[in-house]
């Protein structure tokens, strides 16, 4: 299999992880400050050695196959300022992390254009935006966990797993989590978790550390099916969250945890599974055959592979 050369500024730490794991290199440019997508590998020791910093100076002299934009910014200035009148022939990819924010079904994505694929993470965010003349395809998520991390559920008490909770608001729901909190024992783990006297953690040791909580508690009201929610289900944790977008799909009520759009109601499961721990195992356990079979990082990294190498022409 031909192994390609692809540029492209990572947004989010763990889906740069998960996509690494597609048999191709890839290029992070990197700038001072290392702002705005542009601080490379940074400290993110899990990456391999397939993931490269490139100065951002270079970019426009160095050979690539494929370039992924993974932000407007990226999409709408960097491409100009960055790379070559070439390299913006090369194919492109924009691979979409969340559903659209103004109107839910009538805002147009800010691709349009035939000569570029649109990869969105979830079937959600592809039903909800516009694309105009955009091809579009859907990679769902893949995660790892280590062999270590599995549910045990000792701990009376649920997990939720936010990045930066206190500024995303209610989108993330920062109000749902604190009503939930006044009735459930709930510890908040992610960046600035702090805020809500929570703490962070480097990915595999949260990964290790959740399966001792007795259940995964998803506030969040709009955003994509969150990778945490995925990662907990590997490790066997049950699911209690809100029914809208792409959680609907991924958590079976009743199956492998429970979701209602009655913060009341979802309270109660939490409640039900904190008195019931036979109950939660059973609910995990199908969590986690679950992203077995749906999330599994072979999968990804295949499904990723192939669209590199179709907008590549193989």
């Amino acid at each position: 299999m031909r192994r390609l050369r692809i540029l492209t500024w990572p947004v989010h730490g763990s889906y740069m992880y998960y996509l690494s794991q597609a048999p191709h290199d890839f290029y992070l440019p990197v700038k001072e400050g290392g702002l705005n997508g542009y601080g490379g590998r940074g400290d993110y020791d899990l990456l391999g050695g397939n993931v490269r910093d490139i100065p951002a100076e270079e970019v426009k002299s160095a050979p690539f196959d494929v370039i992924l934009f993974q932000g407007r910014w990226h999409y709408e200035v960097d491409q100009y300022e960055l790379l070559s009148e070439a390299q913006r022939q090369l194919p492109r990819i924009y691979l979409e992390h969340d559903p659209p924010r103004e109107s839910p079904t009538d805002t147009k994505h800010p691709v349009d254009d035939p000569n570029v694929l649109l990869v969105h993470v979830t079937h959600f965010n592809d039903l909800m935006w516009d694309p105009g003349r955009t091809p579009t395809r859907v990679v769902e998520h893949g995660v790892i966990v280590p062999p270590d991390a599995r549910y045990t559920g000792e701990l009376e008490r649920g997990l939720v797993v936010v990045n930066n909770l206190r500024l995303r608001g209610r989108r993330l729901g920062a109000d749902v989590f604190q009503r939930a909190r006044e009735r459930l024992p709930l510890d908040l783990a992610g960046m600035d978790a702090e805020a809500f006297g929570g703490w962070s953690l480097h990915l595999e040791d949260l990964h290790r550390m959740q399966g001792r909580y007795r259940f995964f508690l998803n506030p969040i009201r709009y955003t994509s099916l969150g990778l945490a929610v995925c990662e907990a289900m590997m490790v066997g944790l049950p699911i209690v969250g809100l029914a809208t977008t792409e959680m609907v799909t991924a958590v079976r009520h009743g199956v492998s945890g429970y979701l209602d759009t009655d913060v009341d109601r979802v309270v109660e499961y939490g409640q039900l599974l904190l008195r019931e721990p036979g109950h939660a195992r059973e609910l995990g356990e199908a969590a986690r055959r679950t992203a077995q079979e749906r999330f599994g990082i072979g999968r990804f990294a295949h499904d990723w592979s192939e669209v590199f190498l179709d907008v590549a022409g193989r």
